[in-house]
């Protein structure tokens, strides 16, 4: 019993294995010492006891003797020899009782030393069947190089090979993970003496437990089959390596993304944090931003999580914070578990701005869609409808509520048919699974359909990658009725070319003529012959040349045709024949590289133009006198409209009386009415002075930055009325420019007056200055509807007013007045404007050198 305890303990602590193993066996070898000693004392004393026998029996076989010869003669002789067979005898006896005595102390320890070795052989044995019971082995190697013992065998079901041979192939039987690591664990305990304690793995999933120790020159390395309690231990210990490389590379992976992400301990304290984290904090480390506690939510965002964050409900939702002064929407979604909660903020600002970019770019198609003349039907992926537009509506006739009610593709097939809209076909089924087929086509197809109303329809169909069909209807009755009509209007057109009554020849890239009408063979004198399809514009022009003064005409057009310039240029100008004709010619380029000469008869239309120069001086002096009464009316509407400023502002002091409400009013309106007209006549009477060339610019050197303070304090009214803000963008020391100072401050306010009355209410208008040369350049921004592109060639038309989304309707004046004195300054204004993302108007006056008076006849 107290055997089988020991070999427990040992198992129970594998660390004292190998010194287990080494004290038996030399237990061991001193029983079997002892035994052998035991057995040589034995031999020798029972050799001792037969030689005391011997002696005995010789004394008494002495002694007879003696006792006979006594009865013959009894002599001082006799008597010392019988003392002296006396005193052997009494030795003799002596030495028997001794002998008795020692032979039953050797029975004793004989007994005893059998005992020892019975108990030793039983230990033996013992020892044996527990080192070579099933479930360890132990590999024994001798110091220096020797071939490897074996004791004892692993289960089979751990996949371990049962010959010696194949056990140490280590990479055949185990992972191969667990194989590296055991190889390098047994050279260095064989090579260095370095113990190790490791659990592998086999290939069979099986858990083993290797020990490696030297003793007494030798090295061991014992593989022990764990089960139950050890085994699962073991389990949990690779269970446990290899859940802590999993955090670790989890770690390492949060590290790496850009995401910031964060965990909590149960108290709601940071604790481990990623470096995108301290990125948006602002740390140097994530290590520093734990110490300092930097959080990434404001207090109101931490609170609204932990408030609703449960075990069974993550929290899920948009926040916005600041990260680096910059106020940016995240996806925050966070966890939480008895020990804590965990964290992850993504950054969809980007996504939200393009989330919205392509609900505007959807948008935009769809109405872009809406308005083709061409009809459009999208379906889905279910093959129902999905987007239609006006043109389908107006094409089919159909119900709008039966369109929003997003009909299949098949249903809406059957419903054109059952309405008489479609064509009658043979096989209605197999025509409509034949047009139905789009969805699983690859490419696109293209039918045509005959439809009974007399249309005819290209209908044009386009699978969608992600599933779906776009349907086209192109209508062809237009093309078709095209086509009959061009082929007419050829026809026409040749008539009609032949009946014209100037000269028209056609000529081809070749340099050879095309057609020519009789009037051109009239006009220089050639027969249909001559100019007949075919012939060179050389021969042409031997022909032509005589009937006129010059020999450029016609040898130019000839280089015109057979020359190989990029672009083919128009030439007009005038001929003079000798028959005293003046034909005006034209060359024109026309498609497929030809080029049309034309040429008309000006001589009955000298009187004419002698007529026309009459009738054109005769508007310019109307013009003159126009001008001359805008200037004198303007002139005598600004005298009474003064007057009546002046009084309606006297009417508003307190000193002529008070007014009741109703009349203040009337007052208020009066003075602003009467202030817009004075603006209107002051706008009428400087452009008619500038169109009357009379504009005088009296030019001096003023600085910019006073002129801007003076501009900016003028239309201060006019902004805090509006609700609108004045931004100056201007670099420091822009220096003075020389122009009218007048001028220029009404080119700044008629610009900042505009920009105001478009600008929606809160917003801001930009006013930015620079120079750049000798130019002076002023800016002027708003944030207003913009300009449609259709109106942008009309805004500086006078009486052009686009009062759409602007807060007061004027007379279209201002931008007219701002170009005609940016012009007389020598200037250009420009501007760039998109519809719904504001105007810019950007004048540039440049700054020359001090002069008195520029007229704007100049």
């Amino acid at each position: 019993m107290s055997v089988m305890k020991k070999s427990l303990r040992r198992q129970a602590d594998p660390c004292r294995g190998d010194a287990n193993h080494t004290a038996l066996t030399l237990r061991f070898g001193q029983l079997c010492g002892a035994v052998a000693g035991k057995m040589g004392r034995l031999k020798r004393t029972w050799t001792a006891f037969l030689s005391g026998t011997v002696l005995s029996n010789a004394t008494t076989a002495f002694a007879q003797e003696s006792g006979a010869a006594a009865a013959k003669l009894f002599s001082s002789t006799e008597v010392v020899i019988s003392s002296l067979v006396v005193g052997a005898l009494g030795a003799a006896l002596l030495s028997a009782v001794w002998l008795v005595r020692q032979r039953g102390n050797m029975q004793a320890e004989t007994q005893e030393m059998r005992s020892a070795l019975s108990d030793a052989q039983q230990r033996i044995s013992k020892y044996e069947a527990l080192i070579a019971e099933k479930n360890r082995r132990i590999v024994v190697w001798e110091n220096g190089p020797s071939k490897p013992e074996f004791l004892g065998q692993l289960p089979p079901e751990t996949g371990a090979p049962q010959q010696d041979r194949e056990f140490l192939a280590f990479g055949r039987w185990m992972r191969p993970t667990s194989a590296i690591e055991i190889e390098k664990a047994i050279e260095l305990l064989r090579g260095e003496a370095r113990s190790f304690d490791m659990v592998v793995e086999t290939s069979r999933d099986e858990i083993l437990e290797v020990q490696g120790r030297v003793s007494g020159g030798k090295a061991f390395v014992r593989f022990i089959a764990l089960n139950n309690l050890r085994a699962e231990l073991a389990e949990l210990k690779i269970e446990r390596e290899r859940l802590t490389h999993s955090i670790s590379l989890f770690h390492s992976l949060l590290d790496a993304i850009e995401q910031p992400v964060w965990r909590r301990d149960a108290q709601g304290k940071l604790a481990w944090v990623n470096h995108a984290y301290s990125d948006a904090v602002e740390a140097p480390t994530p290590h520093q931003a734990l110490e300092e506690g930097r959080e990434f939510l404001g207090t109101i965002a931490r609170e609204k999580i932990a408030a609703t964050t449960t075990p069974t409900s993550p929290f899920h939702d948009r926040m916005s914070t600041v990260v680096r002064g910059n106020r940016t929407m995240f996806d925050v979604v966070d966890v939480v578990v008895p020990g804590g909660s965990a964290g992850m903020a993504t950054d969809v600002s980007e996504a939200e701005t393009v989330r919205e970019e392509l609900k505007r770019t959807l948008k935009s198609h769809a109405e872009t869609l809406d308005h083709l003349a061409t009809p459009v039907a999208i379906f889905d992926g279910e093959r129902r409808l999905q987007f239609y537009n006006q043109a389908f509506v107006q094409l089919w006739d159909l119900a709008l509520p039966f369109l929003e009610s997003r009909p299949d593709n098949s249903e809406l097939l059957d419903t054109l048919r059952s309405s008489g809209k479609l064509p009658e076909q043979l096989n209605w089924r197999s025509w409509k699974e034949a047009a139905l087929a789009i969805y699983q086509a690859l490419d696109t197809k293209t039918d045509t359909w005959h439809l009974p109303n007399g249309q005819t329809l290209r209908v044009i169909a386009t699978a969608h990658p992600q599933g779906g069909a776009t349907w086209v209807f192109e209508n062809l009755t237009e093309q078709v009725d095209l086509e009959t009509r061009y082929n007419t209007l050829v026809r026409v057109q040749g008539e009609t070319i032949d009946h014209l009554s100037e000269g028209v020849a056609v000529f081809g890239p070749d340099g050879r003529i095309r057609l020519s009408n009789p009037a051109f063979r009239a006009l220089w004198g050639i027969t249909a012959e001559e100019a007949k399809p075919g012939t060179h514009i050389k021969a042409i022009e031997s022909l032509c040349s005589p009937s006129y003064d010059g020999s450029d005409g016609w040898r130019r057009f000839g280089q015109m045709l057979t020359n190989f310039d990029d672009e083919r240029r128009s030439l007009q100008g005038t001929f003079e024949l000798y028959s005293g004709l003046i034909l005006d010619y034209a060359v024109t380029p026309l498609p497929n590289a030809q080029t049309m000469f034309t040429f008309v008869d000006m001589t009955a239309s000298a009187r004419a133009e002698r007529a026309l120069k009459e009738k054109n001086e005769a508007l310019q002096k109307a013009d003159e006198i126009k001008n001359d009464f805008v200037q004198h009316v303007s002139y005598e509407l600004r005298s009474p409209l003064t007057n009546i400023i002046g009084f309606t502002d006297l009417l508003k002091t307190p000193g002529v009386g008070e007014l009741n409400g109703r009349q203040a009013e009337y007052i208020d309106h009066i003075s602003t009415s009467s202030s817009v007209l004075l603006t209107i006549v002051n706008d009428i009477l400087d452009l008619a002075t500038v169109d009357a060339g009379i504009m005088q610019l009296s030019y001096s050197e003023m600085p910019v930055d006073d002129l801007l303070d003076d501009v900016a304090m003028q239309i201060a009214d006019r902004l805090h009325e509006s609700n609108v803000t004045l931004e100056i963008t201007a670099p420091t020391g822009l220096g003075t420019i020389v122009a009218d100072e007048q001028r220029l401050k009404q080119i700044l306010l008629k610009l900042l007056t505009n920009a105001t009355n478009f600008a929606p209410e809160g917003s801001a208008i930009t006013l930015e200055c620079w120079r750049k040369s000798a130019n002076i350049f002023f800016s002027v921004s708003d944030k207003g509807p913009g300009i449609p592109p259709d109106m942008l060639k009309t805004v500086f038309d006078r009486f052009s007013s686009n009062s759409k989304g602007g807060k007061r309707s004027g007379a279209g004046l201002g931008l007219s007045i701002v170009e005609s004195f940016v012009t007389l300054h020598k200037g250009e204004v420009t501007i760039d404007s998109r519809a719904g993302q504001g105007t810019t108007i950007t004048c540039r006056i440049p700054t020359g050198t001090l002069m008195h008076s520029v007229a704007a006849a100049e």
